[in-house]
Formats: C-alpha cells, sequence, structure tokens
C-alpha cells in the first residue's frame, strides 16, 4: 500500500511536472536533470567558467547575468569577466569605459561592439562597471582571423610586431585532428564550401582567447568567460588551449543548446558541458 502511494504521489508530481512551460531544463554532463543551485555551488570554486551559449538566444544571455551576479556573491566580488565578443585591440577603451574616463557614446560608437550589443552584452558590462570589476577583451581583432581565413596560420609571421602582441604567442601549435576542427572542415565539405583555412581562423580565436584567460586566471579570482558554445563545448577550442597555457586550472563548463524535447537530454548532447542549459527549439530569437 505504501509503495503504491509513494507511486501515485510521484506520477502526479512527474505529470505536474511536464505539464509545465519552463524556459530551460538544466542537465549535468550525464544527463541528469539538476537544480540552479548545484550550478553555482560546483562552478564558485573554479579557476575558470567558461558560459557557451547560442548568439541569439535569450536564456542563453539572461543566464549569463544571472550567473554573473550569483558567483560575484557567492566569490565575495573577487570575479574576473571576459568575452568573445570583445577584441584585445579594444582592452583600453573598454577599461576607459568601465572606470568612467570616456562617456557611453563613445565607447558604443567606436567599440566595434557586436549588433546584439545593446540587448544581450551590455548588461553584463554594465553589471562589471558597476561593481568595478574587471572585464577582459579576450579574442583577436577580426581582421587578423580574416588573415588565417584568406591565407592560414603562417601569415600571421609577417604581421608587425604590434599586431603580433593581439594575438596569442607566435607560432601558433594547431592540430587538424582535435575534433571540434576535424568536424568543422567536414561540416564544410558537406556543403560543397570548403575552406581549409577556417578550422586554423576558428583555432587562432580559441588560442587568442585561451592565452588572455592564462593571463588573469588561477590568482585567485574566478575568471567567467562569455563565448558561443561551439568554443568550449566537450572541452575543446579554448580549452583545449588554456590547458596547454596554463595547465592544473580548475574549470567548469556551461553549455547552451536547443531541444524539440527538454524533458530529456538527447544523447548527442551527453558530456558537451559539465552543465547544459536545454531550451526549446521554437525560442524567440534576440535577432
Amino acid at each position: 500500500m505504501k509503495k503504491l502511494v509513494l507511486f501515485l504521489s510521484l506520477l502526479v508530481i512527474f505529470t505536474a511536472f511536464k505539464s509545465d512551460k519552463p524556459a530551460y531544463r538544466l542537465y549535468n554532463a550525464k544527463g541528469k536533470m539538476v537544480k540552479y543551485k548545484k550550478m553555482i555551488d560546483v562552478a564558485k570554486d573554479a579557476d575558470v567558467v567558461f558560459f557557451g551559449e547560442l548568439h541569439n538566444n535569450p536564456i542563453s544571455h539572461w543566464l549569463e547575468l544571472q550567473i554573473t551576479k550569483d558567483l560575484y556573491k557567492a566569490r565575495n566580488g573577487n570575479i574576473i569577466q571576459g568575452a568573445e565578443m570583445f577584441e584585445r585591440d579594444n582592452q583600453l577603451m573598454l577599461n576607459e569605459y568601465l572606470s568612467g574616463k570616456i562617456a557611453k557614446v563613445y565607447f558604443e560608437q567606436e567599440a566595434r561592439l557586436w549588433p546584439n550589443y545593446k540587448t544581450d552584452y551590455k548588461p553584463l558590462v554594465e553589471f562589471a562597471k558597476k561593481h568595478h570589476i574587471p572585464f577582459i577583451a579576450t579574442n583577436i581583432p577580426r581582421r587578423y582571423a580574416g588573415v588565417v581565413y584568406d591565407h592560414g596560420l603562417k601569415a600571421l609571421d609577417s604581421l608587425s610586431p604590434e599586431a603580433q602582441s593581439y594575438i596569442a604567442p607566435l607560432p601558433i601549435v594547431y592540430d587538424p585532428n582535435v575534433k571540434c576542427y576535424k568536424d568543422m572542415l567536414a561540416m564544410m565539405k558537406g556543403t560543397g564550401h570548403s575552406n581549409p583555412n577556417l578550422p586554423e581562423a576558428q583555432a587562432i580565436k580559441d588560442a587568442t582567447m585561451a592565452a588572455s584567460i592564462a593571463k588573469y586566471a588561477g590568482n585567485g579570482k574566478l575568471f567567467i568567460h562569455y563565448e558561443g558554445a561551439y568554443h568550449s563545448d566537450f572541452h575543446q577550442g579554448i580549452i583545449w588551449y588554456l590547458n596547454k597555457y596554463k595547465s592544473g586550472l580548475k574549470i567548469v563548463t556551461i553549455s547552451t543548446v536547443e531541444q524539440k524535447d527538454i524533458d530529456t537530454l538527447n544523447k548527442k548532447n551527453i558530456n558537451r558541458a559539465d552543465f547544459i542549459v536545454v531550451v526549446p527549439n521554437d525560442m524567440t530569437t534576440t535577432y
């Protein structure tokens, strides 16, 4: 009788849970549904937290801000923020804005911000400004990633020392057999538009972001980095390079995926990250 009552109680709870309309579900790497607090409890003890977003997904951007606020509290303000969306040659301008030396209008006009900055990344920058948190522009200037896309990694050797200062230390170690780069090339070939330099252009972004993070990570503060999920999924991309530049860091990854059914984690998303945010695939987008 007790077993029957327990079964019926669980059935009622599960049915109510299923009939809800959540904006997302959260899973661990093995596909077990977990609570938000569990993720924060794990992430607060890391040296680096990677949040892999879908660039136009509003749940990604909302959670980035919530996680940043909660980790700021959990670490008593000892955090650093950094993002793919800001290029290293704009660090001075970013610092000037955060410190109040230049007006918002000049920063937003001149810093080569992404088109969705005001809706999606401005809240993160303003949080850093309000709380005097360092915010690191981690990415390679796009013009130099374009050089690699057009001519390959070796073309970086011809750049001036000043230009090279905005890039990860040369020469860049590149392994075409790393799964994320191998898959990228295979995917391109499948579409009939193959540029063998594309994975190298991806790698120089990953390497530069990793080098930027390595400079600050592991020094007593939690580094929170925001990037497209492909840059950190399956602990590859940026993390592959970060482990070379500064091994031994405690890293926690978060990824965002879209699924038709969010009540279970699809097999292809198992082990994608330490925590996987699953969003309905009909979620509205920010652009």
